[in-house]
């Protein structure tokens, strides 16, 4: 009797927690439609999360802070939040309930505890929406595409009016970009309804119109003729990568910044969270993201430099095959890309070590690196060996990375994994560009190799969009 009671007692716990997190689930929801505030657990996202993901970040969060936080600790917050009258803003629920356990006398009163947290968000400015226009539709930009049509809310920061692509804009390839939006073999269904507007050469993506636009040059460009006016543009193409050449985009009417999704020359070249605020959007019109791989190492190597100094040290990342290899062995105006991708692994070159040093300085010259192509089709892993200036341990080197993670300028850029079985797969998605290893960390003295994970996707496309709010300045109010 006492096993079944036992094992009625685990159905019944089991039943309120789920319908626990239905019931924060629907808060979360409410609070991003009705208010445009946006709630993240450690910053993982919550909107349109299913029950099971809601808890598996739960137990994310409890082993993150080593506290005993559960669903109802974040429903409670949840809760109090909603009685709040906060402006749009992004708030990370995840450290409140951590907060709320480091101090639980003054968290018995949830609404007073979140009110005292969040005193600066009535402060917080007013922010004017921005038009984006993406330059572009590859696999950065149909991933940009779907962030930000799935974080419109009520349009309130970023707002994609339109796609330009070459080529001419027929039925049959409004249909296919329709198509290649909405399903991604690598990052599964678009969550959301995407239709064509065959008449007005549109995509209605989630009820709203964004025109697809086809253009030559862009500087031929008029984007007041589709109600488009200051407007943030996001090359995606690669074809434009220095200043001159950037710089025909702001020819267009219409069109006031530009945004390149590759390393550039002649621009600044940002990593969000490093070295963004450097630069004023008011007195810079033209900004690159970096690279993919840049954007992985440059939070971790800043952490590391800034804790312990780096004497030197090489890159080797191990990089998901792209687009710019063949599927089979074939002409390529460089050795080895021209072997076909799935099949080998290819060693070539990255300049992500020399491009460090453009938002890290103290850097320069110190780093080597070097590539390899792996035959899988995304996520991929930089291994850095650094000698340091001072001795370290393992337990030192993951404990200062483990802070910075949990507090501080660069938590939307480091997630700290304590998973014993990490692998690539498991990365995909991760909004973080730099998915530091702790289980992997090697140290000998002054000697230290660690590994870095990184979606050289989704990840990426994420930095971007930080970049891209900083340059319009739509940045929200958030507590991290």
């Amino acid at each position: 009797m006492s096993t079944i009671s036992n094992y009625e007692k685990e159905l019944a716990s089991q039943a309120k927690t789920r319908r626990a997190t239905v019931e924060f689930i629907n808060i979360v929801n409410d609070l991003w439609y009705d208010k445009s505030i946006e709630l993240v657990l450690f910053r993982n996202p919550l909107v349109d999360k299913r029950a099971s993901e809601v808890l598996n970040l739960i137990d994310y969060a409890k082993e993150f802070v080593n506290k005993p936080i559960t669903i109802l600790d974040a429903l409670a917050i949840a809760k109090a939040i909603q009685l709040l009258d906060l402006p749009s803003s992004k708030l990370d629920i995840g450290k409140l309930a951590y907060e709320c356990h480091l101090n639980p006398k003054l968290c018995a009163d949830k609404v007073a505890f979140v009110k005292s947290k969040l005193k600066d968000a009535t402060a917080a400015k007013n922010i004017q929406p921005k038009d984006v226009v993406l330059y572009g539709f590859g696999r950065i930009g149909r991933l940009l595409a779907r962030e930000l049509m799935t974080k419109m809310g009520k349009g309130s920061q970023l707002r994609l009016r339109a796609i330009v692509t070459r080529g001419d804009i027929n039925q049959s390839v409004l249909e296919k970009r329709a198509s290649l939006l909405s399903i991604d073999s690598v990052h599964g269904d678009f969550l959301g309804t995407v239709q064509t507007d065959i008449e007005n050469n549109a995509l209605i993506i989630n009820g709203t119109t964004v025109h697809m636009i086809a253009a030559k040059q862009p500087e031929d460009i008029d984007y007041t003729e589709y109600g488009i006016k200051d407007a943030l543009i996001i090359d995606n193409t690669g074809a434009f990568r220095d200043a001159a050449a950037l710089a025909r985009h702001l020819k267009a009417k219409g069109a006031s910044k530009v945004l390149l999704t590759a390393p550039g020359k002649g621009v600044p070249n940002i990593v969000h969270g490093v070295n963004h605020l450097e630069y004023n959007p008011d007195k810079v019109d033209i900004f690159s993201a970096a690279s993919c791989t840049t954007n992985a190492i440059t939070p971790v190597l800043k952490v590391l430099e800034d804790n312990f100094g780096i004497k030197k040290g090489h890159l080797e990342t191990i990089h998901a095959y792209t687009n710019d290899q063949n599927l089979v062995d074939n002409m390529h105006s460089k050795y080895r890309r021209g072997r076909a991708a799935a099949l080998n692994m290819v060693i070539t070159e990255t300049g992500a070590g020399k491009a460090v040093a453009k938002a890290l300085p103290a850097l320069e010259n110190k780093l080597t690196s070097n590539a390899i192509r792996v035959p899988v089709p995304n996520g991929s892993l930089a291994i850095l060996s650094l000698q340091l200036r001072t001795n370290v341990t393992v337990d030192v080197v993951n404990a200062i990375i483990k802070q910075y993670a949990l507090e501080g300028d660069l938590v939307e850029q480091i997630k700290y994994s304590m998973d014993n079985e990490l692998v690539s797969s498991d990365i995909i998605g991760s909004t973080a560009p730099s998915i530091f290893d702790s289980k992997a960390t090697i140290t000998d003295d002054e000697t230290i190799v660690i590994y870095v994970w990184y979606d050289n996707e989704y990840g990426y496309s994420h930095q971007v969009m930080r970049l891209a709010k900083h340059i319009a300045k739509v940045r929200r109010f958030t507590y991290y």
